[in-house]
């Protein structure tokens, strides 16, 4: 896209003035908790140097400890050139750190931030001075099983499906001037029935600027082609406008509407400028695409089509940074290699992945299902943190066309009682309309897997190994597992007591996980195979069971690559295919069962 910058992190809403401060940073270890009360942000100590963005734990970041450090400490200097402050504040942004990040600037208490998973901010425009600064940053975490830890283990040794924890800064870093008078925020909906851009605007200025002086000036291209230009005046700091797409170039041709799918990703690039008297004092790069996705009854649309999801379970890990992708490039890999394989989608497990992820999947049209990490004990306090964080994430990544679905709870975790627990089921229920509240266009899976309260799409996880056996399964007792009658898995009901099964689009979000590596350490799900025909046998044969069901919409193999000691990966923990990807390409793209009603 137009606005489009190598590693910057925000790829949706782009300035030019800004500076990453990833790279080395002084370090130490605060295991007895003195930090504070020595007040190791005047006079700093470091013990090690780290690279951060990567956690302690891991190779890339130059220490590998995997063992638990609960208090962690970074030191970086920075430069900042205090004759653009006169215009323009001078703010610090966290993509991401776990789980209580508190910052010093030049020896004064700048805040704090709770949550690993969301991007959060400080305006240090009044600590910082010209030349040099010294930024110190103070991350808590713990094992406690009421903060979202995703797959990051509770305990000492990794079990099950668990993996080594992610301490402390985990994701970009990185400081941009920005003007004092500016634009903070814009939500941008697109409306294919009506052919227009609904657009919401938070500007940042004294009301006493509100007013026909202070505007919003909208400039929308496509491919290098005018579409159309607006001005929003800003009476209030939060104002909306609608935006015609249907329109004249200056040709005087009418120009086509084009809509976003999997095949042809469209994209609009759009500029923002915040004019004040005639003065153009802020500008953004964005972009946007056009594109509906919906339920109809048993069916998911995309743009009012019946769309067929075929999606692949991504973890986001990596062998040398675990959470942390090592570079913008080994994410394009990713995306690349998914697509290879035949897959037209993904559901990002447990983890909200780096925004630049995001931006690739909108650029090469990859669907996105985006989940968040789960607590693992319920109590006020992780209702509290849960619902804090995800209406922070919804709200943030709101705007990327490949997000399809929100996924805010996953197998009953952090919710273990919710089949019988009315306090629990509450708890669903409210996340569930909370996310309509900002987001009434997306389906929402309350509890990806069974055991579901209010959900637009009912998802199961099941992984049986034999595909005649799933499929009889599925066709044969149809009504009795969407009504709890029969255990469709795992001895898991599809519905929680008290909810009804209402006609919404059935898919397969989990199933496979064919354990397959050349050595016998590691496990999957159900039995090892041992060699490549024996895999894609197996892979061939449940794949097509689940797709000759007739009432499933879609399907989420388990998974895109080894993790740790989880060896059901279509690629190892390198990156290399196990099996040749047009195999497997072949496989899931053959139009079989549901997918006759589309050819």
């Amino acid at each position: 896209m137009k606005c489009y910058i190598k590693d910057y992190p925000r790829p949706q809403f782009v300035r030019k003035d800004w500076e990453n401060l990833n790279g080395s940073w002084d370090f130490a270890f605060d295991d007895a908790d003195q930090g504070e009360k020595d007040k190791w942000y005047e006079n700093f100590e470091a013990q090690k140097v780290i690279q951060v963005p990567f956690t302690y734990e891991t190779k890339l970041s130059g220490i590998q400890d995997e063992t638990r450090h609960d208090n962690i400490w970074y030191k970086k200097t920075i430069v900042v050139d205090s004759s653009k402050l006169e215009k323009n504040n001078f703010i610090l942004h966290f993509e991401g750190s776990d789980f209580v990040t508190k910052l010093w600037v030049n020896g004064q208490y700048a805040g704090s931030h709770r949550g690993g998973y969301s991007r959060f901010s400080f305006d240090i425009t009044n600590l910082v001075k010209d030349g040099d600064n010294e930024l110190v940053v103070k991350v808590e975490d713990s094992f406690d099983t009421q903060q979202p830890r995703g797959k990051q283990r509770w305990l000492n040794e990794n079990f099950a499906c668990w993996y080594v924890q992610t301490t402390g800064i985990w994701k970009t870093v990185w400081t941009e001037y920005v003007p004092k008078i500016s634009l903070d925020y814009v939500k941008m909906t697109p409306n294919m029935e009506e052919l227009s851009m609904e657009m919401e605007f938070d500007v940042k200025a004294p009301e006493c600027m509100h007013g026909p002086d202070l505007m919003v000036e909208t400039v929308i291209t496509f491919d290098g082609e005018f579409i159309n230009r607006t001005f929003t005046a800003i009476v209030t700091g939060h104002v909306k406008t609608r935006i015609d797409m249907q329109v004249q170039n200056p040709r005087g041709f009418e120009w086509a509407l084009k809509p976003w799918t999997p095949e042809d990703p469209s994209l609009y690039d759009v500029e923002f400028r915040v004019v004040y008297k005639d003065e153009i004092v802020d500008e953004v790069g964005s972009y946007f695409a056009m594109r509906e996705i919906r339920i109809d009854g048993p069916n998911i649309l995309l743009n009012g089509r019946p769309l067929y999801q075929r999606l692949i379970l991504d973890q986001g890990y990596w062998k040398d940074s675990h959470l942390t992708p090592p570079s913008e490039e080994a994410l394009i890999e990713d995306i690349d290699k998914i697509h290879a394989l035949g897959y037209n989608g993904l559901r990002k497990h447990q983890k909200v992945e780096d925004e630049r992820f995001l931006y690739w999947c909108d650029v090469k049209g990859m669907l996105v299902w985006s989940e968040v990490a789960s607590a693992y004990q319920y109590s006020d306090y992780a209702v509290e943190e849960f619902t804090k964080e995800w209406l922070e994430i919804v709200r943030q990544n709101y705007n990327h066309p490949c997000i399809i679905t929100w996924t805010p709870f996953n197998e009953s975790w952090g919710i273990s009682r919710v089949e019988t627990e009315r306090m629990e089921q509450h708890f669903t229920e409210s996340i569930y309309h909370l996310t309509k509240s900002i987001d009434k266009h997306r389906p929402v899976v309350v509890n990806d897997g069974w055991e579901h309260t209010v959900s637009d799409i009912i998802t199961l996880h099941d992984y049986e190994e034999v595909g005649e056996i799933f499929k009889e399964r599925y066709i044969e007792y149809k009504d009795e597992i969407l009504t709890t009658e029969v255990y469709h898995s795992n001895h898991k009901s599809a519905m929680a007591n008290g909810y009804k099964y209402k006609g919404q689009p059935v898919l397969i979000s989990e199933y496979g996980g064919i354990a397959f590596n050349n050595d016998d350490s590691g496990w999957g799900y159900g039995n090892k195979v041992n060699t490549k025909e024996e895999f894609i046998r197996r892979f061939d044969e449940i794949t097509t069971g689940v797709k000759e069901v007739p009432y499933i919409c879609g399907f989420c193999y388990t998974q895109v690559s080894d993790v740790q000691q989880e060896i059901n990966g279509l690629m190892d923990m390198d990156r290399n295919f196990k099996v040749e990807p047009e195999v497997i390409k072949e496989i899931n793209e053959r139009k079989i069962g549901y997918w006759r009603s589309f050819m």
